[in-house]
């Protein structure tokens, strides 16, 4: 007989976990049990990664905004003449 076919025939508890209800309760469950195996960063590698991130955002707005001005300037020296 296949799980499937077992599940349905278990009363209770057991054919809860095929409703939806259930499965949402097995997913919540089984992703907390995951989150405890995780190994989280340090407040120190928190806080590298976070400067880390907030100085790539800001060279890469400090590029886009010099490649518009140069975009801007080629514009209007094509079309101004």
């Amino acid at each position: 007989m296949e799980n499937s076919q077992k599940r349905k025939s278990l009363p209770g508890v057991a054919a809860g976990f095929d409703s939806v209800t259930g499965k949402i309760r097995r997913f919540v469950s089984d992703t907390m049990a995951e989150l405890g195996r995780c190994t989280w960063p340090n407040r120190q590698q928190l806080f590298e990664s976070t400067v880390l991130v907030v100085v790539a955002i800001a060279v890469l707005a400090i590029f886009v905004a010099g490649v518009d001005w140069i975009a801007g300037l080629l514009i209007r020296w094509i079309t101004l003449g």
